[in-house]
């Protein structure tokens, strides 16, 4: 496994959401400091304010993830799964790069959040 191509991978992909942060934090703040002439203009900005923060929250988690792939990098833990132990996958590596989970313990990741997740 070629660990600089990763590592240069998640180092583009950290920068990207840095920079998407940014954007996304000053959208934000511009919705809540906007001008607002009718009740309208208020739903607007506070729809736009409330996509803008949740956009900001997942793409930080995301920022997590890669920063924690670049720290197991570091530690020589990369590329194994950190439930199991067993490899992940190139295909699913260059697929996420930051994935800290083989295919099946993610699938048991997701199948959790499901259950703990309430239906509307």
């Amino acid at each position: 496994m070629d660990l600089e191509h990763f590592r240069k991978v998640l180092l583009a992909k950290e920068k990207e959401l840095t920079g998407e942060i940014a954007r996304l934090s000053g959208d934000a703040r511009y919705a809540r400091t906007a001008e607002v002439e009718d009740p309208m203009d208020q739903v607007t900005s506070d729809q736009g304010e409330a996509t803008a923060l949740e956009e900001t929250s997942n793409l930080s988690d995301t920022l997590s993830q890669v920063r924690a792939a670049l720290q197991r990098l570091h530690n020589g833990e990369y590329g194994r799964c950190v439930d199991c132990g067993r490899e992940i996958k190139l295909a699913r590596l260059e697929a996420v790069p930051w994935t800290p989970y083989c295919i099946d313990d993610q699938q048991k990741h997701d199948n959790q959040r499901r259950v703990n997740t309430p239906s509307l």
